[in-house]
């Protein structure tokens, strides 16, 4: 378990209710990690790329991403080669309400969100929002994703600047049109204010606790299905956050 305080751990059963204990998980725990079977977990979706991507100067740019629970998206993030952080925080609210405590209340326009930073030469903006909609999460459902119910868990990208927002706009329109997904992609484009880092026992969470059963249920699901779809992308040392 990634350190944290006892009334944090408190916060995390109690306030999203991540804790199953099912027995139906318990036979699954001891598992290598890609041999767990993907119940619980909808089916990724097979996309095609984007026919709009960007091409970005420079070794580094920024990808801010919401897409549910954010201990799956940087979980799926820091295995895609070319990013080198990914970080857990909140985005979409005032400073002061940057907390999970505060956000999990669902009235404080924070979404659970990843800021992805990547080496453009490597990954593209659209390749990241490939995987984004076919694997990080389902971008059909309305403010949740699976358990999590709230604003807070809803499918956002923040862009930086026109560029990412045409892109992504029109990214959406293309996955629309292709008819793969069961309902209309419901991912919003909101203007980038700020991005705040979650507290410290977030962070890499789903890397430092495989066995946590959300995790096993919820998330290794995703990183399996990274490394089945996208093989060329897929980095199996995933690039941690470490102490911010």
């Amino acid at each position: 378990m990634a350190e944290a305080s006892s009334e944090s751990l408190t916060t995390l059963v109690t306030g999203r209710r991540k804790l199953l204990l099912g027995m139906a998980v318990l036979p699954i725990l001891g598992m290598p990690l890609l041999a767990r079977p993907a119940f619980a977990q909808e089916k990724p979706v097979e996309i095609p790329p984007p026919d709009q991507d960007l091409v970005e100067k420079g070794p580094t740019a920024v990808a801010v991403l919401a897409g549910g629970c954010f201990w799956g998206v940087q979980g799926v993030f820091q295995r895609v080669k070319g990013v080198t952080n990914a970080v857990s925080g909140y985005s979409g609210g005032a400073a002061e309400t940057a907390t999970y405590d505060r956000t999990t209340r669902g009235d404080t326009g924070h979404a659970e969100t990843v800021e992805i930073t990547y080496d453009p030469s490597v990954v593209s903006f659209g390749t990241l929002l490939q995987i984004y909609f076919s694997v990080a999460h389902n971008p059909t459902q309305l403010n949740y994703q699976g358990p999590d119910h709230g604003t807070q868990y809803r499918s956002t990208i923040f862009p930086l600047n026109k560029d990412q927002e045409d892109v992504a706009r029109a990214y959406i329109a293309q996955l629309d049109a292709t008819g793969l997904f069961e309902g209309p992609i419901v991912t919003t484009l909101e203007p980038f204010k700020a991005f705040y880092p979650a507290e410290q026992y977030h962070q890499d969470f789903l890397t430092l606790n495989p066995d946590w059963p959300y995790i096993v249920v919820h998330d290794l699901p995703k990183i399996y299905s990274l490394e089945r779809m996208f093989p060329a992308e897929y980095r199996a040392d995933p690039v941690l956050v470490g102490t911010l």
